[in-house]
């Protein structure tokens, strides 16, 4: 009764009731390797799925920037320092969702949010220290990557995708970068009205409606229309790190946080 009583505002442990139920998923199987001998061991299988997907990064350098290093070094200076105020800490975790998960640091959500008033002077102290210095601490650079199949055999390494579960306080510090990242290209005016992925009000949705009504207007006035469709294989998993940096040093991202960022994909210690 209580499961079903509290479904809207728990859903998470309803569909674990459900799964639990169901048949229970398999480990990853075997696996072939490059000379496509099945990988059996589950050492052996984690080494093929990181190597894999390894391969897939692309380390193209960044083209030449106009400003040198030794100038961004010096605005970095001059810049005003990075602040984290206490209040926006508390905040963040007064919001976190105490029915997810705990994450690599076995520190269970309730237990940051309900003294969230009492830790979040230590906690803006860390983060700001952290943001000023460029250096991440150990625990929130802690992943437990699972691979989860997509489909196709199974014994493909390419047919799984690799989920991350992060620290809930390196995320915490992951949103006060967006925040000032989201800031920067709004005033910048980088992002355009035509894009609708990872766009705060936008969606799948919004796009099909905003393309529809472009297709019918342009229809309506007897005028020829084509569509081309492109899908960019591992799109996100072959961006270039460099290049990335490079375009939001060009945007006018305090050098503060590019640092940071470029510290914090650079290190993360995966189980």
């Amino acid at each position: 009764m209580k499961l079903a009583r509290d479904v809207k505002d728990n859903k998470k442990s309803y569909f674990k009731y459900i799964s639990s139920k169901q048949k229970m998923r398999d480990n990853v199987g075997p696996l072939l390797n490059e000379v496509g001998v099945l990988v059996m061991e589950d050492a052996e299988k984690a080494e093929l799925l990181n190597a894999f997907f390894a391969s897939d990064f692309s380390a193209k350098a960044s083209p030449p920037e106009s400003q040198a290093l030794e100038v961004r070094e010096e605005a970095c200076r001059q810049d005003d320092l990075p602040l984290v105020e206490e209040d926006c800490v508390s905040d963040h975790l007064s919001n976190l969702d105490t029915y997810k998960s705990m994450g690599p640091h076995g520190m269970h959500p309730r237990v940051l949010r309900e003294p969230a008033d009492v830790i979040a002077e230590p906690l803006s102290t860390i983060s700001e220290r952290s943001w000023r210095t460029g250096e991440v601490p150990e625990d929130w650079r802690r992943a437990n990557v699972i691979p989860v199949f997509k489909k196709g055999k199974k014994e493909d390494p390419g047919n799984y995708r690799l989920v991350s579960l992060t620290s809930i306080l390196g995320k915490m510090m992951e949103l006060l970068i967006l925040e000032v990242i989201i800031k920067q290209v709004e005033e910048k005016k980088v992002i355009r009205s035509s894009q609708h992925g990872f766009t705060k009000g936008k969606s799948c949705l919004t796009n099909l409606i905003a393309f529809y009504n472009g297709m019918t207007g342009w229809i309506d006035e007897g005028r020829a229309v084509d569509v081309v469709y492109l899908e960019f294989s591992k799109a996100f998993d072959t961006v270039s790190h460099n290049i990335l940096l490079g375009k939001i040093r060009k945007y006018g991202l305090d050098e503060w946080s590019v640092r940071w960022i470029e510290k914090w994909q650079s290190s993360e210690i995966c189980h």
